[in-house]
């Protein structure tokens, strides 16, 4: 099968099964997925939600984040891990936004990686869902299931997500990679797939390890 086919069905199977995918994170304003996006680095989306709610009613706008202390934001992301480097990201990334950017955060990777603490990944994720700009967003999901689908060959994020600009109509770039999300959690668990129960089986290396990569 072509690749170009095999992107066409396994875009269909996961239109299927997720029609309306959506980031996991909760967040009300751009700035507030930026630090829920940093909080969530080798931590779950779950223990996140959890934490920001206080947080986010603690410093209730940029600005008061732009002011914090930042021992005390410490003690309300503890328990997300790597709390002192996130805390300092966190306020270092909003001084830099209000005082650089007038409060905006920016609509372009390019500028969203000159704040602290803020990888392609992340900004990608803002790019995509808070401004709707066709965006790439390689997580560990988005890595893994990729390879494992014959559509990238490389462990590496960057790499990942240009291979996917190149394969991926642009329009459904950043639905493909919340759909791969869901499914990494749902279904191709890392340690334990379930593909029994797998839509994207005929199109798995997991499940054909022979088939070629075209």
């Amino acid at each position: 099968m072509r690749l170009s086919q095999r992107v066409k069905h396994i875009l269909e199977e996961l239109n299927l099964a997720y029609p309306m995918p959506e980031c996991a994170l909760r967040y009300e304003k751009p700035y507030e997925l930026l630090i829920a996006t940093r909080l969530s680095a080798q931590c779950t989306d779950e223990r996140v939600n959890k934490v920001t709610p206080a947080l986010f009613e603690r410093f209730p706008t940029l600005g008061s984040f732009a002011a914090a202390d930042v021992a005390e934001v410490e003690e309300y992301v503890r328990s997300c891990g790597f709390y002192h480097a996130k805390a300092q990201n966190i306020v270092d990334m909003c001084r830099m936004l209000a005082e650089s950017y007038g409060g905006v955060v920016p609509d372009t990777v390019e500028e969203l990686t000159k704040l602290p603490g803020v990888g392609r990944k992340t900004a990608n994720l803002i790019v995509g869902d808070v401004y709707g700009k066709p965006a790439v967003v390689a997580d560990t999901h988005c890595i893994r299931i990729t390879n494992l689908l014959g559509l990238c060959d490389s462990k590496d994020p960057y790499k990942v997500e240009l291979r996917l600009r190149e394969i991926l109509p642009p329009a459904d770039s950043n639905r493909f990679c919340h759909q791969l999300v869901w499914h990494g959690r749902k279904v191709c668990v890392a340690r334990r797939p379930n593909c029994a129960a797998c839509t994207l089986a005929p199109y798995c290396d997991h499940m054909t390890p022979s088939r070629g990569k075209k």
